[in-house]
């Protein structure tokens, strides 16, 4: 037990010790992009914070982006492209 809380894993144990939101880092199968990308931003923000602050808990959190079951990094930006509309004379 942490903090109240009851591990039920280790994983859970060790998230709860080192007091890290493990979907924040691995994501939910069924969210929205916009969900996903706000998601991302927090939890790079928060690595940030971890690598100055708490270096083991910074490795664990890496390792659950790079572990994770759900595709974590941005989708590439798609190229933009021109519509030519053509004169009506």
């Amino acid at each position: 037990m942490v903090a109240g809380h009851e591990a039920t894993s280790a994983e859970d144990f060790v998230a709860l010790a080192l007091g890290i939101d493990r979907e924040l880092f691995t994501g939910t199968p069924n969210e929205s992009p916009m969900d996903r990308e706000a998601r991302m931003d927090a939890a790079s923000a928060i690595l940030a914070e971890l690598y100055e602050d708490d270096p083991a808990a910074w490795r664990y959190a890496r390792e659950l982006l790079r572990t994770a079951p759900v595709p974590l990094r941005r989708p590439a930006p798609r190229p933009r492209t021109r519509v030519v509309r053509s004169a009506v004379a």
